[in-house]
């Protein structure tokens, strides 16, 4: 039986973007940028032009026109009906399973340098922190949107926009300690170096900026979502491009690239730069405050996604238990359910001994189960607009029917060369056999894809034996 949710606290402009920022402003993915030196920027604009805007500007009209608990599966369902809805919102909720462990692995690696910044590089101790931690996430999401919201919004200012403006501060101290930037600057230098072993990255990075479609699972939760929404948007877009640009020159700035761990290279800016300054002692609260930067990162993941499912199920889409609420109006089943999964997940900390590599395998899979589902978003926001002309839209991309196409377009070209350039084997990094590589990497992603096939064929089973005369009793 579904527990009726308490009434919970309308979100405002900047408890929405609070949301926003929280799920993709996080101080682990400046290493994964700053390998790349001056060239980022090139990188950063094809990002941004070709995927944060778009799926912003999408996300507000979407989230606004259909105001519905579910977000991308009211969206997807609107355009394709509730099967294609239900796999879109289930690629959402499925690619936290790979994707817990990066974030844990970060926070773990980040809280080692409280006691011994060696333990970054310790396999038992990273899994061991990365389960207390995530569970103890999971406990706070029971509690509810509020309770989710209030750790997003401290812990964004404390854990990321704090340390962000420290790594600011320390790439300039370094600049003008006279030491140098590891990366000279030169026109030249501005131009990617492209090269098919690299490929693999620029399929993540187009990526690096999901998670804007979050505000589509609260816009219930605002009393005026056609003027929060946007608006929340905006914020976020302004804040999470200056937060990402700024800190991963700086780290290129003191890091040399061939030092970066993806795990710990944060926290490494930071030890290099407090010991440069001669201010080593506030290494331990930093590496606090960024563990609590990614406590705060994790949430709203946590819980956004298992709300989309769990109005899938209340629609008959989906299992009946998917949609069984607590008195909190949290589905509990399904934040279990992806708490034992993530566990699961983290456990190739203990098996694959570099942890760069093993950040990076569950990058990937994360990377191409979610480019399917925003593939689904940026087709369902072209066919509404043919099929859905007159649906009220307090927001509405520019530009009518063709602004809508090209946004949309770029937006679905963006999905596709993301899951195409994933299954690439990266030069950077140790991934063992190429074929072996694609293999286990294309088993994950179908087997994290398949629940919503499998229930849609057992469902239609279901129904064509009930429709089926009964058999008639013998003579």
């Amino acid at each position: 039986m579904t527990a009726s949710p308490r009434a919970t606290k309308r979100l405002g402009v900047i408890g929405v973007m609070s949301i926003n920022v929280a799920a993709i402003v996080s101080a682990r993915n400046l290493p994964m940028m700053a390998v790349y030196g001056w060239s980022m920027l090139a990188l950063f604009g094809i990002a941004i032009v070709g995927f944060l805007i778009p799926i912003a500007m999408v996300a507000a009209e979407l989230g606004t026109a259909w105001p519905e608990e579910g977000g991308v599966y009211a969206w997807v369902r609107e355009a394709f009906g509730g099967s294609t809805g239900f796999l879109a919102v289930w690629c959402d909720y499925a690619e936290n399973i790979p994707w817990f462990p990066t974030v844990l692995s970060f926070m773990a690696a980040s809280l080692a340098y409280v006691v011994d910044p060696a333990l970054a590089n310790n396999s038992t101790y990273l899994v061991i922190v990365m389960l207390v931690m995530f569970w103890a996430a999971t406990a706070v999401n029971l509690r509810g949107t509020g309770a989710s919201t209030w750790l997003g919004g401290v812990g964004t200012l404390l854990g990321s926009i704090v340390p962000a403006l420290l790594v600011v501060g320390l790439g300039i101290a370094w600049l003008l300690s006279g030491d140098g930037s590891e990366i000279p600057f030169s026109a030249d230098a501005l131009a990617p170096q492209i090269s098919w072993g690299n490929l693999a990255f620029l399929g993540g990075i187009i990526l690096l900026f999901s998670g804007m479609e979050m505000a589509g699972f609260h816009a219930r939760d605002t009393d005026d979502p056609g003027r929060t929404v946007p608006r929340a948007i905006a914020l976020s877009v302004v804040v999470i491009v200056v937060f990402s640009v700024v800190g991963s020159l700086f780290l290129a700035f003191v890091i040399p690239s061939h030092e970066l761990s993806l795990v710990s290279g944060t926290m490494e800016l930071f030890q290099r730069g407090l010991d440069r300054l001669g201010i080593s002692w506030m290494l331990r609260p930093v590496a606090l405050l960024v563990g609590l930067g990614g406590l705060a990162h994790l949430s709203p993941w946590i819980l956004g996604p298992a709300k989309g499912m769990s109005a899938v199920a209340r629609d008959g889409d989906a299992p009946d238990w998917m949609g069984r609420l607590n008195g909190n109006g949290v589905p509990v089943g399904l934040i279990i359910a992806q708490g034992i999964g993530g566990s699961a997940f983290a456990l190739i900390f203990v098996f694959v001994p570099n942890a760069s590599t093993s950040y990076w395998m569950l990058s990937a899979v994360t990377a191409q189960i979610i480019a399917v589902m925003y593939g689904l978003v940026f087709a369902a926001f072209i066919r509404l607009r043919h099929t859905r002309p007159d649906q009220p839209r307090p927001y509405r991309v520019p530009g009518g029917i063709i602004g809508a196409w090209v946004i949309g377009g770029v937006g679905v070209a963006a999905a596709t060369a993301s899951l195409t350039l994933g299954f690439i084997p990266p030069d950077q990094l140790k991934t063992g056999n190429p074929t072996t590589y694609v293999v286990l990497l294309a088993g994950a992603t179908v087997v994290l894809c398949l629940p919503p096939f499998v229930w849609s064929t057992l469902a239609r089973r279901n129904a064509r034996a009930r429709l089926s005369p009964p058999p008639l009793p013998p003579r």
